[in-house]
């Protein structure tokens, strides 16, 4: 095989070269975890196991980026690249671009003691104006002489046990040409794959709150995620900037996310079943379009319908962002989406709770379900952060039934099936529970089961007939549940994450685009009505819920409680565009960070045509409060301040 070296003479070189580096990343998580083991001294040696897991898939995705040049330098197909000159200076590129990475591992070994988190791209800002950043980083090289040292121990590695290419004759040329072209394809798709933390289409790129589905704490992310990708993951990605408009002691008086029990509270120990309707935009609604087509329309979720017919249910209801990542913290956490998704930030690492956070310390079960790939869309490492304890995705669902055909080819189990195991698994939980599942089937490409072909109106957009079939798999939950012994003693919660495919002209506004559903239902109770003159919107959820079950302790969400709350006083707000929307009584407000730029009184004027904006009394007023909730959304993300400590 000596003949043809030549052929693979570099990318065995490279392979052995990358493998060295990810060998000094491990060392650093280890070094990492003994210099800090305090803050993590009740791990046992089976979370480590799972943190380091998780640790590779994170230091693979730093290696790629860091070495981007250094592998293309070494597979690019060129046959001079066989020269001693030019592998000397691949070498130097590869020793000191890796040494820079591994030093900023070492560093923050130090700088988390401070922050306890790992240093994002936001460290650039934050000390941009520092002028004693070399006094600072001199004491410390003095009172951290030892991981000086390591950092030249580890430079001295990299430049010893680098790999270097044999010196080969290059023969044939078309072939060493075709071999190294096919070479550099295969390692292209890797390195986006390893970049990307997967290869299927249903993976997003990794972003640094994938960590949380690794730990039991916010804080054991630091173990699992390593400062250079933390870095690249967030540069480019702005901060929140908390903008100024008011002292501190004024803004609590404008506004304050902070919800304190009553105190006549007493709690009820009710289950609570949150559902989170991928695409269930209002306009699929015949019940909350009764005016659409002369009173006609039919919609495609008839089964939804009914509940809304027996539960509370309001007209104006909006979701407060328009992706899936944003839907999810809103619902069960009470975070509205400002400038950036909540997971895709430095401050997804912050110490955050939600509906079955809560809970929990009430002593509940809580659990999240997923029909997709465990690790889909961050859901997992969210839902874990925020207190849902246990996860079921489609890992799970294949165990309960091997060999089942039933993934959809795309994005994970269909609504049918998963939602009649989330109904068998409900029933094997000690009362009471909190669970939430995240239905997926009425998503991109929008087919249904063959067996349910032609059976639900299609309408004029593809997604039609996949909102049917999720509604009639959740007819068919409720057939299932409605005869267990805890259906009755359950508040069951409905939503969608965001809209989808708008069709009407009202729908496509500001407005429209953010239409959703939000039900509330306890079977056989008074928890009724169509609310008609009250705003209400997915961060309500928590506290409505919580309210319901008569909560007796302190905690944060955004929205309002639903139930103990003056119509008037209800509003909803969102993220369009760089706009921040503000709604409120009849009215929508657009603010641009500095201005108010358009007034729509929005429940007539519903194609937002005419802009009032100084001709309405109110809109100081609203413009002061969406001021206040910004300013307190943005101190409280950069401050880590999203639960009561």
């Amino acid at each position: 095989m000596s003949k043809y070296r030549y052929l693979y003479n570099t990318t065995l070189s490279l392979i052995s070269n990358l493998l060295l580096v990810m060998g000094c990343f491990i060392l650093c998580r280890i070094i990492f975890l003994a210099e800090n083991w305090s803050a993590f001294s009740d791990l046992t040696a089976r979370r480590i196991w799972r943190m380091f897991e998780g640790g590779f898939l994170f230091d693979t995705s730093a290696i790629l980026y860091t070495n981007l040049l250094y592998i293309f330098l070494m597979l690019i197909p060129l046959h001079y690249k066989e020269n001693i000159i030019y592998q000397k200076i691949t070498k130097g590129i590869f020793v000191v671009t890796n040494l820079i990475v591994i030093i900023m591992n070492l560093m923050d070994t130090v700088y988390f003691q401070y922050t306890h988190r790992r240093t994002t791209a936001s460290v650039f800002s934050e000390f941009k104006n520092e002028g004693n950043l070399g006094g600072i980083f001199g004491t410390e090289l003095i009172n951290h002489w030892y991981l000086t040292l390591l950092a030249v121990a580890f430079g001295y590695v990299l430049f010893k046990l680098y790999c270097k290419p044999r010196v080969v004759k290059v023969n044939h040329l078309p072939v060493y040409y075709t071999v190294n072209l096919i070479i550099l394809g295969v390692a292209v798709y890797l390195c986006v794959g390893g970049m990307r933390g997967g290869f299927t289409g249903m993976v997003r790129p990794i972003t640094i709150s994938n960590a949380n589905k690794y730990v039991d704490r916010p804080i054991e992310t630091g173990i699992v995620l390593n400062t250079p990708f933390s870095v690249y993951r967030t540069l480019g990605k702005k901060p929140f900037m908390v903008p100024q408009y008011f002292d501190k002691e004024k803004l609590e008086t404008i506004y304050s996310p902070i919800h304190l029990p009553k105190d006549s509270t007493q709690f009820r120990p009710l289950n609570v079943v949150v559902f989170i309707l991928e695409s269930f935009g209002k306009e699929n609604s015949g019940f909350l379009n009764e005016d659409l087509d002369n009173g006609t329309y039919k919609g495609y979720m008839p089964f939804l319908d009914s509940i809304m017919s027996e539960g509370l249910t309001f007209k104006y209801s909006f979701s407060n962002g328009m992706k899936s990542i944003d839907g999810m913290p809103s619902v069960l956490s009470g975070i509205p989406m400002f400038v950036e998704p909540f997971f895709l930030t430095p401050a997804s690492l912050n110490t955050v709770s939600s509906i079955g956070g809560e809970l929990k310390k009430k002593g509940y079960h809580t659990a999240f379900f997923h029909g997709a790939d465990n690790g889909s869309m961050g859901f997992e490492a969210f839902a874990r952060t925020v207190g849902y304890t246990h996860y079921y995705g489609r890992t799970e669902y294949n165990e309960a039934n091997p060999g089942n055909k039933d993934f959809d080819g795309h994005w994970g189990i269909w609504d049918e099936k998963f939602f009649q195991f989330f109904a068998n698994t409900l029933s094997t939980f000690q009362q009471p529970f909190a669970a939430a599942l995240f239905s997926l089937s009425s998503h991109h490409p929008f087919a249904v089961p063959t067996e349910y072909e032609g059976i639900f109106p299609k309408g004029n957009k593809a997604i039609r007939q996949c909102i049917g079939y999720t509604d009639n798999a959740l007819k068919l939950f409720f057939e299932k549940v409605s005869k267990e012994p805890w259906y009755k003693n359950t508040l069951f919660v409905f939503t969608a994450d965001h809209t989808n495919s708008q069709e009407r002209p009202e729908y496509e506004t500001e407005s429209g685009l953010f239409s959703v559903p939000i039900v509330f239902y306890q079977p056989g109770t008074d928890l009724k009505g169509y609310r008609k003159e009250m705003i209400a919107q997915q961060i309500d959820i928590m506290p409505t819920v919580l309210g319901y079950l008569g909560y007796d302790k302190p905690y944060i969400s955004f929205g309002c409680d639903l139930l103990n709350t003056q119509p008037e006083d209800t509003y909803a707000v969102n993220y369009i565009n760089g706009i921040y929307q503000f709604f409120k009584g009849e009215y929508l407000l657009h603010f641009d960070g500095q201005k108010s730029i358009a007034m729509y009184a929005f429940k007539t004027d519903k194609l937002l045509e005419h802009n009032l904006l100084g001709e309405v009394a109110g809109q100081q007023q609203m413009e002061d409060e969406l001021k206040a909730i910004i300013q307190q959304y943005m101190t409280r993300m950069n401050n880590d301040e999203l639960v009561i400590k």
